[in-house]
């Protein structure tokens, strides 16, 4: 029931249009985090567009650091998303990238109802558009200081807040490893809340080799055995000269037997 997806970044120097034609040889039918204007490209190659990257505003308002928790955002943001959403929709494509934003002194309660708040008004237009907002868990830890959504817990009960099926989690496997572990049993009690999942090797972000500490088809397993039908999204960083070396055993890897 698992599709395969990978993060575009994680492979920018190759031209979008090299990838595409890469891609499927690999196991691989969509690319996450694409800007509107690469989404009719990757689908001239039958390639699906997974989720959105994010667009924000020329203040840097709707990028990780800058999200739903702060209050003083939440116009930027209803502007950006109100131009996303139905965008996004239009090009067939039903996730939209989101974030919390840094904590910035807020504590986690007061984030929670704050984003709340400021998703609030967007969730009319994604349930009539049949689009979902995904935010995405990352560690607050090693790669994204402050940030608040590095708990699945917390997110889960954003969601709950929320109360539409229109709001989700992206669960990243290698943030939560390093923020919390204990992935599979988090994935088993969490699962309803979770859309899409990202992977990497810890530690590094690199190729979940022998030398990395999580067991991959473990967890791809577990995540098949909820019901899942999504995509997983590879987003490690490629530490070999040739980016592909490794795609086809990540694939593999968490495609469970």
């Amino acid at each position: 029931m698992i599709k395969h997806s990978v993060s575009r970044w994680c492979f920018g120097s190759t031209p979008l249009d090299a990838l595409c034609e890469i891609l499927p040889r690999m196991g691989v039918s969509g690319i996450d985090l694409l800007l509107l204007d690469e989404i009719p490209v990757v689908q001239q190659h039958g390639i699906v567009c997974t989720i959105t990257a994010a667009h924000p505003d020329a203040d840097g308002i709707g990028e990780i650091e800058k999200g739903f928790n702060n209050p003083d955002y939440h116009p930027a943001l209803h502007q950006i998303y109100r131009n996303l959403i139905p965008s996004a929709a239009g090009l067939g494509v039903k996730q939209v990238i989101c974030f919390s934003g840094n904590r910035s002194g807020l504590s986690d309660p007061q984030g929670l109802e704050n984003c709340a708040i400021g998703l609030a008004p967007l969730i009319p237009l994604a349930e009539k558009h049949g689009v979902t907002l995904v935010m995405e868990l990352l560690n607050s830890k090693i790669d994204h200081p402050d940030y608040q959504c590095d708990h699945t817990a917390w997110g889960a009960a954003l969601c709950e807040r929320i109360g539409s099926s229109h709001f989700q989690l992206l669960y990243d496997i290698y943030h939560m490893q390093i923020m919390e572990g204990d992935v599979i049993r988090t994935i088993r009690d969490y699962h309803q809340h979770i859309c899409h999942y990202h992977t990497a090797g810890v530690p590094g972000r690199h190729e979940f080799d022998d030398r990395q500490e999580l067991n991959y088809p473990a967890i791809a397993r577990a995540i098949e055995n909820t019901g899942f039908d999504g995509y997983i999204g590879q987003e490690y960083v490629p530490s070999t000269d040739d980016p592909f070396e490794f795609l086809p055993r990540a694939v593999t890897l968490c495609s469970p037997s």
